[in-house]
């Protein structure tokens, strides 16, 4: 089979879900954009209302990350931190394509389900969780992400491709 990817450098945890699957579903839901922090449940309260048509998105998508940040740093004052079901694996993916990832190292198990968090650099910053299957010890096939988490998802891997040709054409 052959698999178009290219080189990213991301960062995931993950687990085979054999142990906690309703825990880990629970987690996959909330880190769904239905269970949004509750300045991002108001913001689209207010764009539904239309009480957002007078502003300028690109400041106030920036004031509700700056008031994100401020919610991370009061989280962090107190000592509290966001509740996460612990995974048993760690790995950097080397690679990835529109529905596949290449781990760096073999980790997985072929024919396997796994349930991981992908630390995404976009912004904002933010975990997604997805449900993979292992095709190999190193190449994973994505089966499950939220919709919006894929348009993400797919932006990043464009820009990546982006990235690539560029460094082509130089050489």
């Amino acid at each position: 089979m052959s698999v178009r990817l290219v080189t990213a450098p991301l960062e995931i945890d993950f687990d085979d879900g054999q142990k906690s699957v309703d825990e880990f579903e629970r987690e996959y839901q909330s880190l769904s954009e239905v269970e949004e922090d509750p300045i991002g449940q108001w913001l689209k309260i207010a764009k539904a209302r239309g009480e957002t048509k007078e502003t300028d998105p690109v400041l106030l998508n920036l004031l509700v990350e700056l008031h994100r940040k401020v919610d991370i740093l009061t989280q962090i004052v107190k000592n509290e931190e966001p509740k996460r079901v612990p995974l048993s694996y760690h790995g950097h993916i080397e690679s990835i394509g529109f529905e596949h990832f290449r781990l760096s190292e073999p980790l997985l198990q072929r024919g396997k389900r796994y349930y991981g968090r992908i630390a995404m650099p976009v912004f904002p910053k933010r975990d997604v969780a997805i449900w993979f299957d292992a095709l190999d010890g190193n190449l994973a096939k994505i089966v499950r992400m939220h919709e919006r988490d894929v348009k993400e998802w797919n932006s990043y891997v464009t820009a990546r491709e982006r990235i690539m040709i560029r460094e082509m054409k130089r050489k």
